[in-house]
């Protein structure tokens, strides 16, 4: 009886091990690759096509009804003024709109709270497709009624972004596989395969023209507000794990 409980005992450890061994034996190939990471960065130069613009009007009155009925007299010559000009309808968008009573406290930190007149602020963005009409259209604005620039930016359009995109991204490969081939060299060893690729986000930055925040211009007798479109890069990167033997 002791022999054959042996016996199975053995024939237990020896199947254990025949399995063991199979798993061992089945690892993935490509955990045994020898492989060279890297990463690249690519970027692409160029002119704006598009500007984005945030005008607001803002207005103030001891009367709430008041304020806003000259707020929107305001805005409504202000957004016809920028349809007579040519900007679609689709490019013109309120951004925010918002009414805050300023009362006595507001001004001395102990006094009463006693509404001293109300302040409205209508804001309206314009996506301009000619930044080459951008100084034209912020003059426009304001000798419409507009009191306020609260942003001004130079970008491009969502189809220049993705046409660029794609040089960018083909500029990153190439410095990449570039200093894959640098390093494989110095090792003695040649690329043979590409592991895995890993795409980054691109990033379009936003040039910004400060000048314009808070203005007020008269509407007659203004020099043209100059705007100097510049140039904005497009960058996008990539990260590659290349096989080498």
């Amino acid at each position: 009886m002791r022999g054959k409980t042996a016996l199975l005992g053995i024939a237990l450890m020896i199947l254990c091990a025949a399995v063991v061994g199979n798993v061992t034996a089945q690892l993935p190939e490509e955990s045994r690759d020898k492989l060279i990471h890297v990463s690249g960065t690519g970027k692409v130069t160029t002119t704006p096509d598009q500007a984005v613009i945030v005008f607001a009007v803002e207005t103030e009155h001891a009367d709430v009804k008041t304020a806003q009925q000259e707020n929107a007299r305001r805005m409504d010559a202000v957004t016809n003024a920028l349809k007579n000009a040519g900007i679609p309808a689709k490019d013109i968008r309120t951004a925010g709109y918002n009414i805050y009573p300023v009362t006595e406290s507001d001004s001395r930190p102990f006094g009463d709270s006693k509404v001293k007149f109300y302040r409205v602020i209508n804001t309206v963005e314009v996506t301009l497709n000619d930044v080459n009409r951008a100084g034209e259209i912020v003059d426009l604005a304001v000798a419409s009624g507009a009191n306020r620039v609260d942003r001004f930016a130079f970008t491009l359009s969502e189809a220049k972004q993705l046409e660029l995109r794609s040089q960018a991204l083909n500029a990153a490969v190439v410095q990449a596989r570039g200093d894959a081939n640098v390093v494989a060299a110095a090792l003695g060893k040649t690329i043979v395969d590409v592991k895995d690729v890993s795409v980054g986000n691109n990033y379009v930055p936003l040039a910004y023209d400060t000048r314009l925040m808070g203005m007020e211009k008269a509407a007659s007798g203004a020099v043209p507000t100059p705007l100097e479109v510049g140039e904005i890069d497009v960058t996008a990167s990539v990260s590659i794990s290349y096989v080498i033997s």
